[in-house]
C-alpha cells in the first residue's frame, strides 16, 4: 500500500521573505491562502535532525501549544511533511524590545518597569503551565507590532523544558553565558529559579544600558556570576530609585531557594506601584550604553561565522553590513572572541571541544597582545588590551596571513570549500575596522593600547 504524504502546509499557505535562520531552520511570512491572515513559519529541515533532535522539536511544539498569553509568541499549528516540519507562529513585527527602547525619544525607569513587568507576567504564566524558558534574553523579547505601547512577547521555547510543580533536577547545562544562573555553573539541580536570575539580568541591563556580568574570558566571567560579583556603580545607578536595586539584588540572589519567584516580583512596590515609585526622568544614558550594547549583540553572528564557516557569500555580505554598523557605534572591540569561549547557548550536552573554540581572534587583524584588567571594589570587570593599526595601514595588511588561516580552517556541513570571492568578502568584514574612518585618538600615536571595559568604552594609557 502506498504512504500517503501529507501536504497540507503546501496546500494551506503561501510562503513570503525569510525573517530569520537557525542552523537546521529557517523562519518566513506565510499567508494562509483561504483567510488571509499572516503568520511566521519555522520551517525545520528534518533529513538533518538527529533522534534526539527529533525529540527536542516534538517537546518545543508540545510546550508552545501550552502556552497561550497575551505577553507569549502563540503557536497556531504544527505539520510535519515529508522533510520538513512546520511550526506555524504568530507573526510579530515590532521587532526586538531592546532595538525600539533605542529608538525612543524618551525613556525612563518607569518604561522598565513596565517591560520587566510583561516579561515576568509571560514568565509566570509559563511557571504556572510547568515550563521553564532557559534562555531568557533580550533576542528573545520582541515587540507584536510598531506601534507605540505595543505589547511584549516572549519567543523561542527550542530549549524550554517541562517540571512538576517546584522540581529540582540536573536537566543539561543550557542557556547563553551572561543569563545563565549560579546553580546552573554550579551543574547543580535546577528549576523555575533559573528564569528569574536571567530576568535579573534583563532588568539590569534595562536599567542602565550594560549587564551586571561581563568579562571577555567566559572562565571569569562564570565566576563573577556564581560568586554574585556585580555592584551599582556611580554615576548611573545613583539616579536609580531604592526600589529597583532592592528588586535586582532579590532576583540576582545566588541561593535559588531564597530567590524571589515571578509572582512575588508582579507584587513587588516597583512594579505594582510603578507610577508613585518609579521614577520618571529620561535616561539618555542608559539609551546609549544601549546602543553600544545592542551593536555587540548583532556581532555575535560574526563570531558563528568564524566557529563553523557555514555561511554563503549572501549571509557574509550581511554579516559585513552589520559588522560596519556596530563599528559605526564604536563597539568593534567587543567582537573578539578569547579561544575556548562562545557566546551562544550550550545545548545538552555541551558542543564538544574541538567545536567551542573560536578562531575569530586568530583571523583577526587586531590580534590581542596581552590581558589587561581592571577591578572595581566587589566586582572584577575585565577586558581585552588590544594594538590599534593606523587607519588605512595598506603595507602591513594581515590579508595574506588571514587567506591562508581560512584556508586551513574552513570547515563547512556541506562539505564544500568557500570560493575565493567568498573568502574575500569575509576577509574584508575582518579587515574593515582598519579602513572605517575611526581612528583611535590622534594623541595617543599610531599604535596606543586600549582596554575596553563591560560598558562598551575604551581607556587609554593616560586615563588610567
Amino acid at each position: 500500500m502506498a504512504t500517503i504524504t501529507c501536504t497540507r502546509f503546501t496546500e494551506e499557505f503561501q510562503m513570503f521573505e525569510e525573517l530569520g535562520k537557525g542552523a537546521f531552520s529557517v523562519v518566513r511570512r506565510c499567508v494562509k491562502v483561504l483567510s488571509g491572515q499572516e503568520y511566521a513559519a519555522k520551517i525545520i529541515n528534518t533529513k538533518k535532525l538527529s533522534a534526539r533532535d527529533h525529540q527536542k522539536l516534538d517537546r518545543e511544539a508540545r510546550i508552545c501549544r501550552l502556552l497561550k498569553h497575551s505577553n507569549i509568541v502563540r503557536l497556531h499549528d504544527s505539520i510535519s511533511e515529508e522533510g520538513h516540519h512546520y511550526l506555524i507562529f504568530d507573526l510579530v513585527t515590532g521587532g526586538e524590545l531592546f532595538e525600539d527602547i533605542v529608538a525612543r525619544e524618551y525613556y525612563s525607569e518607569a518604561d522598565a518597569s513596565h517591560c520587566i513587568q510583561q516579561i515576568l507576567e509571560a514568565v509566570l504564566h509559563c511557571h504556572q503551565m510547568g515550563v521553564v524558558h532557559r534562555d531568557l534574553k533580550p533576542e528573545n523579547l520582541l515587540l507584536a507590532s510598531k506601534s507605540k505601547g505595543a505589547a511584549v512577547k516572549l519567543a523561542d521555547f527550542g530549549l524550554a523544558i517541562e517540571v512538576e510543580g517546584e522540581q529540582q533536577a540536573w536537566f543539561g547545562f543550557a542557556g547563553t553565558p551572561g543569563y545563565l544562573s549560579p546553580e546552573v555553573l554550579r551543574k547543580d539541580p535546577y528549576g523555575k529559579a533559573v528564569d528569574l536570575w536571567a530576568c535579573g539580568v534583563i532588568l539590569y541591563i534595562l536599567l542602565v544600558g550594560y549587564p551586571p556580568f561581563w568579562d571577555e574570558d567566559q572562565h571569569r566571567l562564570y565566576q563573577q556570576i556564581k560568586a554574585g560579583a556585580y555592584d551599582f556603580p556611580s554615576p548611573e545607578w545613583d539616579t536609580v530609585t531604592p526600589e529597583a536595586k532592592d528588586l535586582i539584588n532579590k532576583m540576582l540572589t545566588i541561593n535559588p531557594a531564597k530567590r524571589i519567584t515571578a509572582s512575588e516580583v508582579l507584587k513587588h512596590p516597583w512594579i505594582s506601584h510603578r507610577s508613585t515609585v518609579a521614577s520618571c526622568m529620561h535616561r539618555q544614558e542608559t539609551v546609549e550604553c544601549l546602543k553600544k550594547f545592542n551593536a555587540r549583540r548583532k556581532l555575535k553572528v560574526l563570531q558563528t561565522v568564524s566557529l563553523c564557516f557555514t555561511v554563503r557569500k549572501q549571509e557574509i555580505i550581511k554579516v559585513t553590513e552589520q559588522l560596519i554598523e556596530a563599528i559605526s557605534n564604536g563597539d568593534f572591540e567587543k567582537t573578539i572572541l578569547p579561544e575556548g569561549s562562545c557566546p551562544h547557548h550550550h545545548p545538552e550536552p555541551p558542543h564538544p571541544p574541538d567545536r567551542r573554540g573560536s578562531c575569530l581572534h586568530r583571523l583577526h587583524p587586531h590580534h590581542p597582545i596581552h590581558r589587561h584588567q581592571r577591578h572595581a571594589p566587589h566586582r572584577p570587570v575585565g577586558g581585552d588590551t588590544h594594538l590599534a593599526p593606523p587607519r588605512r595601514q595598506v603595507a602591513d595588511s594581515p590579508l595574506p596571513p588571514l587567506w591562508i588561516t581560512l584556508r586551513h580552517h574552513q570547515v563547512s556541513q556541506s562539505g564544500q570549500a568557500f570560493t575565493d570571492s567568498e573568502m574575500f568578502l569575509l576577509i574584508m568584514g575582518l579587515l574593515v575596522y582598519s579602513t572605517v574612518d575611526n581612528p583611535p585618538p590622534r594623541d595617543h600615536g599610531a599604535s596606543s593600547t586600549f582596554s575596553v571595559d563591560n560598558r562598551g568604552n575604551r581607556t587609554f594609557p593616560s586615563q588610567v
